[in-house]
């Protein structure tokens, strides 16, 4: 079961650490701004400093489930736990704050909480 729920918190990291890199380094790009229903490239320019905040943020939660995953697995178990845990909840929570910010948002809610849900639960499972 450990090695199930490491596999999913590890893909929820890699989750994040990919929208890290759309929201701040290629933020500008068309292709990356469209994917979040900017309009523009002038409001994509207007919110950058936005993104590339958020971009971060989505960064230290993968660092925090990754170094979770690896005192877990070289025997700090608690410390490991306790990171993964709240790395992979706060993941959840802030896509369920993206699903409840309309409708319009279900697709990137369920993408952006789904992997870290599931570790969550598989990890509070394992022992």
């Amino acid at each position: 079961m450990s090695v199930v729920a490491s596999v999913f918190v590890g893909l929820a990291a890699l989750l994040h650490v990919y929208i890290f890199w759309m929201e701040s380094i290629a933020w500008s790009r068309p292709e990356v701004w469209k994917r979040f229903s900017v309009a523009d490239q002038a409001t994509a320019d207007v919110t950058r400093p936005m993104a590339y905040n958020q971009g971060f943020y989505n960064l230290f939660l993968a660092l925090g489930a990754g170094l979770g995953l690896v005192l877990w697995w070289t025997g700090h178990e608690t410390a490991g736990r306790t990171l993964v845990l709240f790395a992979t909840g706060s993941m959840v929570a802030a896509a369920t704050v993206l699903l409840a910010s309309g409708r319009h948002y279900r697709r990137a809610a369920l993408t952006q909480g789904t992997l870290p849900l599931l570790g969550f639960v598989l990890f509070l499972l394992a022992g």
